[in-house]
């Protein structure tokens, strides 16, 4: 009997050592031909996260390039940066501004025109290239994201030429994808996880 117990307690004990899975957390991902960024999703914006990861499943962008780069602005896809090209958003978002989230290097946001509600195209988003950030635009535009690797890729789609819109004269393709990492996976790649 007692054979047996410890027979049973050494099986359980291997099982729960298989079936346990560290925590994983949904983290952006953006494939170009200058390399690879990924960003956090803030559980701030559950909104436009929720809209992203959506999106991102559905591979909507991988079609779609970057047409909008600023260097020292930004660099925006998602559809064109024309006032028809928001009609083509799939829906609108309600805005998500949080005081603790800026426009800073990096940060991931949702495009939209000038409508008075402020409110997000789905299909748009952007990333912050102002080293300074770009204050005048917190509180007016949704922050849902921070690059933590690839930084030097968004420096160099920021510096590929363009013509007089704004748009590279070369394509910057996108693959958007959902991917998940765990908390040593994140630290490894340079984000520490906060809980």
């Amino acid at each position: 009997m007692k054979k047996l117990l410890i027979l049973l307690t050494l099986v359980f004990s291997v099982a729960s050592c298989h079936t346990r899975t560290d925590k994983t957390y949904p983290i952006g991902q953006i494939i170009t031909p200058k390399g690879e960024m990924l960003f956090w999703l803030y559980e701030e914006t559950p909104i436009h996260k929720e809209s992203f990861i959506e999106l991102a499943k559905a591979h909507y962008w991988d079609s779609l390039t970057f047409n909008r780069v600023i260097e020292g602005f930004v660099i925006q896809g998602g559809c064109p940066d024309t006032p028809e090209g928001f009609s083509d958003s799939p829906y609108l978002l309600n805005p998500e501004f949080d005081n603790n989230i800026k426009h800073v290097y990096g940060a991931v946001g949702a495009g939209r025109d000038d409508n008075p509600e402020k409110l997000s195209a789905g299909c748009q988003l952007y990333i912050v290239h102002d080293k300074n950030g770009i204050e005048r635009l917190d509180g007016n535009y949704t922050i849902f994201g921070q690059v933590f690797k690839g930084l030097d890729v968004l420096d160099a789609i920021a510096h590929v030429p363009t013509d007089s819109t704004d748009t590279p004269y070369e394509d910057v393709t996108m693959q958007v994808n959902l991917i998940e990492m765990t908390a040593q996976e994140l630290k490894e790649n340079g984000y520490e996880v906060k809980e």
